[in-house]
């Protein structure tokens, strides 16, 4: 049974021309700096500091499985790009959010920088 599913994974990367399992590597391997990028920004914007980079870092780890998807995929059916694009619109909502709340905490936490 295992194998099955892996020529039908397998099989599906030669179709649009992406090795499955680079894009689980790259999803997968992206999540601990993600994490730390989102742990810099909260430190920063404690500081009052600027955010700016490790924002863009935080979403760059948060789109780069698709990224490889999108770069070195052929023939991707549009209801694929539709719901990939749901899912990072509604995971950066959540983490927009999730991330607003630990940037409160940390500044009630402790003695609130000046903001500019």
């Amino acid at each position: 049974m295992l194998e099955s599913i892996n020529d039908w994974i397998l099989a599906l990367g030669d179709q649009y021309n992406v090795n499955p399992y680079i894009f689980a590597a790259i999803y997968v391997g992206a999540i601990p700096f993600f994490l730390s990028s989102i742990a810099w920004l909260v430190k920063r914007a404690r500081e009052g500091r600027s955010t700016l980079l490790p924002t863009m870092l935080a979403g760059f780890f948060f789109v780069s499985a698709y990224l490889y998807l999108a770069i070195f995929g052929q023939d991707i059916p549009v209801w694929v790009w539709i719901f990939l694009a749901t899912l990072i619109a509604y995971g950066a909502w959540s983490q927009v959010r999730d991330t607003r709340r630990k940037i409160a905490a940390a500044r009630a936490d402790g003695s609130e920088p000046p903001l500019g």
